[in-house]
């Protein structure tokens, strides 16, 4: 027997031999397409070379693609687990042809790989055709020698394919197996063509025109092939089965249930193990492509798949978690194709056994709720939404979990009821939430929030993606269109823009469509959950529902990934070098640089700084693989995670973990709480330098640091700063420390000889001559206005001139760069009836300045109106005479 495995590779192989470029399959988030809540076709990451945005260096191309529907128009959640060929996940085998062949080959490509490699007998094939192409009719009459009942016109939109209301669409051919009469059901077109004998295995599209606003269609130029096969089913076809859940990959799943329950994987919870074995797929993929699971968006769809997944796990007997424990038997079986399975087997298995540990504590209390408020209800009865609301609101009942619950008693849920509840909690909480910013602005966001919903946030995996226009606002008020030249605060549905928030700057770039350029000069994130994209149209008219390409200027988000990464290196380094005393106080994370801010009472000395610089360039050197997991907070803390400062925590955070503590060694070097966008590796971070440490308050001390290229070019300018002061000093580099401390020294020794000099001339005669005493009512006074002294040498100066006169008051006023110091000695037999403080005051007063102060025997004051310096002392001999 084939596996679904051989299947795939056959198929692969096939085209690759016939010239087809085997392309690996797209993340299950579309970057370029914002239309869509997940990839559900194989086309999807071709969608722009079919519209001609976009061309590739191949025009053949084959894939197996991941699609997942389970959230908007594709929807297939509550079907699944009670019908044999719905799933939320499947992979799509197709073959593409953009401008190169087209039906002809595409007819015989097909009719060959399913007859001759796949083997299967061409009297159980048919086919469809749209009922006005003739061609593609006389081509498998040709091709496949089918007689005429055996292509089957059909005249519905089945058989037509359009990407939208305008674009490329054309007619299309199925291929269908037939299981055998003994199954219920007609071929297609026939009133009972919903049953399971002829299953469609195969849609060809065959894509050649374009249709236009006005309902017309032209040919396209170079007519395209999109082709695609679901491999559950040509499996089951090929393996006997016209059920997928009896296929090789997916029995492997529900025995791996049926194993972990101790149940029978047929017997009465035969629904149950198949709900657990597709939803343990599509859980797996989304969080393996980056989603996880939330409130919003994306992320809640992924939390209504696995709790769908987790009730029935409860309901076959698991009282603890089970669910993650199936992961192996998954990647057993797909990991070899798809190896994102190995690479994020810590982030699925943790977020598995977080997600049903927290909702098992909530499950059995919501379905006792659920029982009370049913008991008396029978077959085709109805249960209010306010029950199914406080369901999902206190207990995480997602609303088709609740009616999934309640689908084997034939009781429906008041929708419009559920809708009305929560309608009701919306308005409750824009109530009670204040804000700390303008009312009017504040309104204004809860107002978008709560039309077009929370921003998908696409930046952990892609720098680059489409979105749709959801709101515009320009001025503070909400607008439809901006035009050149206004700046606009742009809400798109999903963005691979980081809103700024815990430290990171927001990021910049462009956002652009045909004839639009918008500069994105920041990014700003309200509410939580809204990316605010602030710019200025440079080209075009921007309106709401347009679709654009927001594309991340690469360099600064690298050189932020960069900065915000060694930021969580320095911390762990701080606190190993300086001790657990050191957390963060605020932090600062841009493109430039990083600034750090910690709990330090006193400064980090050069050499401590030096140690830390080490501990991280070491585990830069070491260029280990930066893991992000996810985890309850309190969980996550208990575990040596660091919570960061000023960041809101919700019900699960992203743990990111960095380096080792000794190489090769389980323990890790850095383990923080963090929802910012970081390096791959560490070796990423190229090299850490800090720059600067200093006191922001009591207690708190700053570091700033520089990473890449910015510390390489300030160590650069470093050195040649190092290397020009050689060159003076005519000195090797490595002796300018030691020149530079000689001169030091040498200008310290000559500075205290000019000094002493200064004052032998100030009192003992030379330039102005010496000091010139008089007789002031008995008191014998020396006053001297001094061009040559510096301020901090007047206090000496006074000392040497009162021992000179031995009895009586000294006023020395030196003046320079304009200013006047003034300095009073008084000898001490005087001191009882002169107060030095008293003279120097009104000194002061004359040369403009304010008070003085100091001893009875000596005082000092100063001012700026140095001119009046001899004004200065005429007043204190005035005073001293009075």
């Amino acid at each position: 027997m084939q596996t679904a495995n051989d299947i795939r590779k056959a198929f692969l192989d096939f085209f690759a031999t016939n010239g087809h470029q085997h392309v690996a399959s797209s993340p299950l988030v579309p970057h370029n397409d914002p239309t869509l809540m997940f990839v559900n076709a194989g086309m999807v990451q071709f969608k722009n070379v079919f519209t001609g945005m976009e061309t590739r260096d191949y025009t053949r191309a084959v894939t197996s693609q991941k699609c997942v529907r389970a959230g908007g128009k594709h929807n297939d959640l509550e079907n699944v687990g009670h019908t044999a060929r719905h799933h939320t996940f499947f992979e799509m085998l197709g073959n593409f042809s953009f401008g190169d062949y087209f039906k002809d080959d595409a007819i015989d490509l097909a009719w060959k790989l399913i007859t001759k490699d796949y083997g299967l007998d061409p009297n159980r094939l048919l086919v469809t055709v749209y009922h006005t192409d003739d061609q593609a009719f006389d081509i498998w009459k040709k091709v496949a020698g089918l007689p005429d009942e055996r292509i089957i016109r059909i005249p519905t939109s089945d058989n037509f394919w359009s990407m939208g209301d305008t674009g490329p669409c054309g007619p299309c051919s199925e291929i269908f197996y037939d299981h055998g009469d003994h199954i219920a059901g007609g071929p297609p077109g026939s009133p009972d063509e919903d049953g399971d004998r002829f299953v469609e295995i195969w849609n060809l599209v065959f894509m050649q025109y374009e249709q236009h606003a006005d309902g017309s269609r032209i040919e396209l130029p170079k007519p395209s092939i999109d082709t695609g096969m679901g491999l559950e089913r040509i499996t089951a076809v090929m393996q006997g089965t016209h059920d997928n859940y009896d296929i090789d990959l997916m029995r492997a799943l529900i025995m791996a249930s049926a194993h972990a329950t101790n149940t029978d994987p047929d017997g009465v919870h035969r629904v149950s193990h198949r709900v657990i074995a597709d939803h343990l797929r599509a859980t797996a993929f989304l969080i393996a492509d980056g989603v996880l699971p939330s409130n919003e968006g994306r992320g809640y769809v992924l939390r209504r798949i696995m709790r769908r997944a987790m009730r029935h796990a409860h309901m076959i007997g698991a009282t603890e978690p089970v669910i993650y424990k199936l992961f192996p038997a998954l990647q057993a079986k797909m990991s070899a194709a798809f190896p994102e399975l190995n690479r994020a087997e810590a982030l699925i298995t943790e977020t598995l056994k977080l997600e049903e540990t927290r909702f098992i504590k909530t499950l059995d209390r919501g379905l006792k709720l659920l029982d009370e408020a049913t008991v008396d209800m029978r077959d085709g009865g109805e249960l209010d939404g306010e029950t199914a609301f406080k369901l999902y609101d206190t207990y995480g009942f997602p609303l088709d979990l609740t009616q999934d619950a309640l689908r084997a008693k034939g009781i429906r849920v008041d929708e419009a009821g559920f809708k009305s509840a929560m309608e009701q909690q919306k308005a409750a909480a824009r109530a009670s939430w204040s804000g700390s910013g303008d009312a009017a602005t504040d309104a204004l966001w809860f107002d978008i929030k709560d039309d077009v919903g929370a921003t998908d946030f696409l930046g952990y995996k892609t720098e680059q993606a489409q979105g749709q226009v959801t709101a515009i606002a320009v001025g503070g008020a909400r607008v439809s269109e901006a035009k050149v030249g206004d700046e606009v605060m742009v809400v798109t549905n999903q963005t691979p823009f980081y809103g700024e928030s815990g430290g990171q700057m927001g990021d910049i770039g462009t956002l652009f469509a045909d004839g639009l350029v918008v500069e994105v000069t920041d990014t700003q994130k309200k509410l939580g959950v809204l990316h605010v994209h602030v710019g200025k149209i440079t080209k075009g008219t921007l309106k709401v529902g347009d679709e654009v390409t927001l594309n991340v200027n690469h360099a600064n988000r690298a050189a932020i990934r960069a900065n915000h990464s060694a930021t969580h290196l320095l911390h762990a380094a701080l606190r190993m070098k300086l001790g657990e005393h050191v957390t963060q106080k605020g932090s600062m994370v841009s493109s430039e640089r990083l600034r750090f801010d910690i709990s330090q009472p006193i400064a980090v000395t050069p050499a401590e700084l030096s140690e830390v610089e080490l501990l991280v360039n070491d585990q830069v050197r070491a260029n280990t693989e930066v893991t992000t997991r996810l985890m309850a907070p309190e969980e996550a803390v208990e575990a040596g995670a660091m919570a960061l400062f000023g960041e809101k925590y919700g019900d699960e955070v992203r743990v990111l973990s960095m380096g080792t503590v000794v190489p090769g060694s389980t323990r890790e070097f850095s383990v923080e709480l963090c929802g910012g966008t970081h390096v791959n590796r560490t070796g990423d971070i190229g090299l850490l330098k800090v720059v600067s440490e200093g006191a922001v308050s009591s207690g708190v001390r700053r570091i700033e640091a520089l990473t890449g290229a910015a510390a390489v070019a300030y160590m650069e300018a470093q050195e040649a700063a190092l290397l020009a002061a050689a060159a003076t000093l005519k000195a090797a580099p490595g002796d300018v420390p030691g020149r530079v401390q000689q001169l030091v020294d040498e200008r310290k020794k000559m500075e205290r000889e000019i000094s002493d000099l200064r004052k032998k001339l100030a009192s003992g005669g030379g330039a102005g001559g010496a000091a010139e005493t008089k007789d002031v009512g008995g008191i014998t006074f020396m006053a001297k206005v001094l061009e040559e002294i510096s301020g901090k040498d007047l206090k000496g100066l006074a000392d040497d001139l009162k021992s000179q006169i031995k009895s009586g008051v000294v006023a020395l006023v030196a003046v320079a760069d304009g200013k006047a110091s003034l300095v009073i000695g008084v000898t001490a037999d005087l001191t009882d009836k002169i107060n030095a403080v008293d003279l120097v005051r009104v000194g002061a007063a004359v040369v403009g300045g304010k008070g003085g102060g100091g001893r009875p025997d000596m005082a000092q004051a100063g001012g700026p109106d140095g001119d009046k310096a001899q004004a200065a002392l005429d007043a204190i001999e005035a005073a001293l005479a009075s």
